[in-house]
């Protein structure tokens, strides 16, 4: 078949159809032999894909024989190989390392934290596998020269030679190991016995060892040949000669060519045109190719830049768009897709953010369009691996209230009952915990609150959960086995609810049949796993889970397609959209190597991390040469600002430095055929101008209420949120609306509050005779003790709170015996009725004392700081209008008493207080200010603005999202409207 050829080594150029073109050289190839030849020809494929494509063109061709399609990443396909055992899973080796490593971070703690066990076993068996496909064995490790290293690196060297017994044992060889000494196997055997019939390997760029091993022994074979994917045939022949140094130039697209042409024994010139199907754009290849220089002979562009072909030609069927964000280039994306679905075009984006390709999808998704996509669903994406993420994380810790509630509300949980009862109760339920607490739930809580409900199903339902919840935080270190069989059952416990038996729909479809195999692999192989913790466990959990795919039946858009950057060489799209072009993204930068730095790499024979850059050069150089090409990026993501893509720094300098060929130019051009998809992305997003009033921005509102609706009452702590916020008075007292409690419950300044309030109350109130500095220290501290005990289920909040209390006593202490007087009403309630108004004030100071000469001593004690002569003035009026209710004999059993002072006590790290005199005066102002206040709210006419007065956009507040703060600016008038009566809210 390859008589008249001399080399076995063919290529097809970037931008050809590779498949159609693989097959159309089989076809001619084969012209006027009998069909049956095609039959004897072996053909090695790079991926299923490729595969499938292959397969589908020798069908379009009729009824005849196909060549056997075999992969090159499987090499023992429907062989019998006697003396090869099968390899070793994956996932047995991933645990085996993971015991490794766990006993070698005990005696090395410094070398990483326990959290990374998981990413470390990851990585140290994508290092065996590397090693192994690259011939490069243990005691070449441990013969690298590390004296100008650090410690660090001699240490990890030390430790790879403990992985030697994996390497040696050929019983149970690893996967990549078994591939290596297959193809040794046939390459010792085929020097002895070449094969009669034909052998191609087809789409491989050999950039791993096993394959370019295999790939060698085929070039030898009399009837073997090689065809290369994406060669640049546009190169010189210097070019190819320089890229011989791995250092310089492993990131060039062209570098695993020139790498396997030195294996063979070839050169640039023998490599021969597979097909004559020529590439979409040759003079746009040139312009690439160029650009694509190993940066040591960019001085080139000077030399052959002049005698490129006229560049807006050239750069006509491309675009650059330049997005601001990565949800307009998203947005930009879908509607050039949407317009290859409606005009018939094949079209087809390639991009290694799969975060970028699922927000496309779901763009696309508003116009019906499913795009194809190659990658599926990560599992951990797809609702089993959801709920099994979620449950993963239960064990070992108390359970919050939000973490009970994430797995109510998971659309698995009590599958097995009628779900709009399970959605009830746990509604119900939330609301409880959210009010009321507690915030560690247990059992018995959730049985207590059940049996004190109407629903009648509700106490089978909680007794359900609290089967399965109850003791989950005293699972310790178990064997990976336990936690394993453990997780399973919880997951089913929970997936049937109060069902008697069975697992709900937990393993349904094609995502729970995946998420069910995933489980059982798991188990099999959770004996090499050796002890972990619960929170190793998660990890691991969570680090397996990540690499399984799912890829559900459904029916896609035969003309939208999504693809890795792999796919670029199955080319058989007429538009290509490359996609995320930043650094860091495409290409990605190198993942840290915690086990062999760069030099040790290099000098063990090993990959370098430029190798990853280099294959999605080759990607890119593939997918720039198809028919269309859109070339994509943002400009900024959710951080900074984003680099761009180094090829497309280089293209676009490139062409910006050729004025005489048109570079400028075309490069224009190619922006502006890209901007117009990003204005129209823009307009989508931009409301029509004769849109209906509901859609414009909102205005500061300050709504009018009835009247008889507003408030007929307030605390003294209210008033000076009617002063700075006047809407969340309206918002919490007119249209009774009060924001919902955290669902998980942390401890916060209010609850820190309220434990020193009632331990300051308590100390107070029990307060012995003759009791001594001394003694009124430990009995502060014990009852602060105590009080904390009793509210606060938090440990280190308990720790922290303590700490601070006992700083603050003897502060405390000092302003406590500083005045001498007897303390006559703790958190005493008063309330004053304003004449005329129909208005009743109340409130609760913290502490009222009676001094020696019968005037009042009124302290409030603050956790923070207590508010300044300015605020006070301004509208924290909470001490001086109790004044007031006390002078107006307010508060029972005291009587109208003279006000002598008012004192802020703050308990913080400053222990700030803040004193004021009362005089008749000044309490005068007080009233008249009240009266003036309230009387103005008391007209038809006074609206309730939003953030009134609140002197800062940080000001928190609870009803900012109601008032769509944020659609209007802190100087915008307010606009009062009417509500009630007939008005619309």
């Amino acid at each position: 078949m390859f008589e008249a050829h001399e080399s076995r080594l063919f290529a097809l150029p970037p931008g050809v159809d590779f498949p159609h073109a693989l097959v159309a050289g089989l076809r001619a190839m084969l012209q006027g032999q009998p069909p049956e030849a095609m039959a004897r020809i072996t053909l090695y494929l790079n991926t299923t894909r490729m595969r499938r494509r292959v397969v589908q063109i020798f069908g379009q061709h009729g009824p005849g024989f196909m060549p056997r399609i075999r992969l090159v990443s499987n090499l023992a396909a429907d062989m019998i190989l006697p003396d090869l055992p099968p390899a070793v899973p994956t996932l047995r080796r991933k645990l085996q390392l993971t015991v490794l490593i766990d006993k070698l971070l005990e005696k090395l703690p410094d070398l990483a934290p326990r959290s990374a066990l998981a990413d470390l076993a990851e990585s140290l068996t994508g290092l065996m596998s590397e090693m192994q496909g690259e011939g490069v064995g243990p005691e070449q490790v441990a013969a690298l020269d590390v004296s100008d290293h650090s410690e660090h690196w001699a240490r990890t060297r030390a430790f790879l030679t403990i992985i030697s017994p994996f390497f040696t044992d050929a019983n149970e060889p690893d996967s990549e190991g078994r591939q290596r000494r297959l193809a040794l196997m046939l390459s010792e055997l085929w020097q002895s016995s070449p094969p009669a019939d034909p052998i191609i390997v087809a789409g491989s760029t050999g950039s791993r060892g096993t394959t370019a091993l295999f790939m060698q022994a085929v070039a030898r074979l009399p009837q073997g040949a090689i065809v290369l994917p994406g060669y640049d045939f546009d190169m010189p022949e210097q070019v190819w000669s320089g890229l011989a140094d791995a250092l310089t130039s492993e990131d060039h697209p062209q570098f695993r060519f020139q790498k396997l042409m030195s294996l063979i024994g070839a050169q640039p010139r023998d490599v021969a045109l597979w097909h004559s199907t020529g590439a979409p754009s040759p003079d746009r290849n040139r312009v690439v190719s160029l650009a694509l220089r190993p940066a040591p002979v960019t001085d080139q562009w000077l030399v052959e830049g002049p005698d490129l072909p006229d560049l807006p030609s050239a750069m006509q069927d491309v675009a650059l768009m330049e997005a601001a964000n990565p949800r307009q280039e998203a947005l930009g994306i879908a509607l050039i897709l949407r317009d290859a679905a409606e005009t018939g075009v094949p079209a087809a984006l390639i991009s290694p953010d799969r975060v970028l390709t699922r927000q496309v999808a779901a763009a696309l998704d508003r116009w019906g369009i499913r795009p194809d996509d190659s990658a599926g669903i990560p599992l951990n994406q797809t609702a089993p691996g959801r709920f099994l993420r979620h449950i993963v994380r239960l064990p070992g810790q108390k359970l919050t209230s939000d973490m009970l509630l994430t797995v109510l509300k998971h659309p698995l949980t009590a599958s097995a009952m009628e779900r709009g009862q399970h959605l009830l109760l746990s509604r119900d339920l939330e609301l409880k915990l959210r009010r009321e607490g507690p915030a560690f739930p247990t059992g018995d809580d959730l049985i207590t609150w059940a049996a004190a409900q109407r629903n009648e199903h509700a106490l089978g339902w909680a007794t359900a959960l609290a089967g399965a919840l109850d003791g989950l935080d005293m699972i310790g270190t178990l064997p990976l086995t336990d936690h394993v069989s453990h997780l399973r059952l919880l997951a089913e416990r929970l997936s049937r609810g109060p069902a008697p038996q069975g697992t709900g729909e937990l393993w349904n479809e094609v995502a729970g049949e995946a998420a069910l195999q995933f489980m059982d692999e798991l188990q099999a192989e959770a004996v090499h796993g050796g002890e972990l913790t619960p929170g190793a466990f998660r990890d691991l959990f969570d680090s397996l889970i990540s690499g399984k795919e799912v890829r559900a039946p459904m029916i896609a858009h035969p003309d939208v397609m999504i693809w890795g950057t792999l796919e670029a060489r199955v080319q058989g799209a007429e538009l290509v959209i490359l996609a995320g072009l930043n650094d860091g993204t495409w290409p990605a930068l190198p993942p840290p190597d915690p086990w062999l730095n760069r030099k040790m790499r290099l000098d063990a024979g090993l990959l370098l991390p430029e190798r990853r850059i280099g294959l999605s050069a080759h990607d890119f150089q593939q997918a720039i040469a198809a028919p269309k090409v859109v070339l994509s990026r943002a400009l900024r993501n959710a951080e900074a600002e984003t680099v761009p893509s180094r090829w497309i720094n280089r293209l676009t300098n490139l062409l910006d430095g050729l004025p005489m060929r048109g570079g400028p130019d075309a490069l224009q051009a190619m922006r502006s055929r890209g901007k117009a998809w990003l204005d129209l992305a823009a307009t989508m997003d931009r409301p029509l101008e004769n849109a209906e009033p509901g859609l414009q921005p909102a205005t500061r509102p300050a709504p009018r209420p009835p009247i008889a609706a507003r408030p007929a009452s307030l605390s003294l702590t209210r008033i000076e949120t009617l002063i700075r916020d006047p809407y969340a008075i309206y918002a919490d007292k007119v249209l009774n609306l009060r924001p919902l409690d955290p669902i998980r419950q942390t401890p916060d300044a209010r609850d820190r509050g309220t434990v020193v309030h009632t331990v300051l109350e308590r100390f107070v109130e029990e307060r012995p005779a003759g009791e001594n500095r001394q003694q009124a220290r430990s009995r502060l501290l014990g009852l602060t003790k105590q009080v904390l005990e009793e509210q606060v289920p938090w440990p280190a909040a308990r720790a922290l709170w303590a700490a601070r209390m006992e700083r603050a006593a003897d502060h405390f202490l000092n302003v406590d015996s500083a005045t001498g007087g007897e303390s006559v009403l703790v958190e005493g309630r008063g309330e004053l009725t304003l004449q005329g108004l129909g208005f009743t004030l109340f409130g609760t100071p913290d502490r009222i004392d009676m001094l020696p000469d019968g005037k009042l001593h009124l302290i409030d004690y603050k956790t923070g700081s207590p508010p300044s002569e300015k605020e006070q003035k301004s509208f924290a009026k909470q001490l001086h209008l109790a004044a007031l209710l006390a002078e107006e004999g307010g508060f029972k059993g005291l009587g109208p008493q003279q006000v002598a002072k008012i004192t802020y006590v703050g308990l913080g790290s400053a222990g700030k207080v803040t004193e004021d005199d009362i005089t008749p005066e000044k309490l005068e102002g007080v009233r008249d200010g009240l009266y003036h206040l309230i009387g103005s709210y008391a007209r038809r006419g006074q609206g309730y603005p939003s953030r009134r007065a609140v002197f800062s956009e940080r000001y928190p507040g609870d009803y900012d999202h109601l008032a769509r703060f944020g659609e209007w600016e802190m100087t915008d008038p307010p606009d009062p409207q009417d509500v009630g009566e007939g008005h619309a809210p």
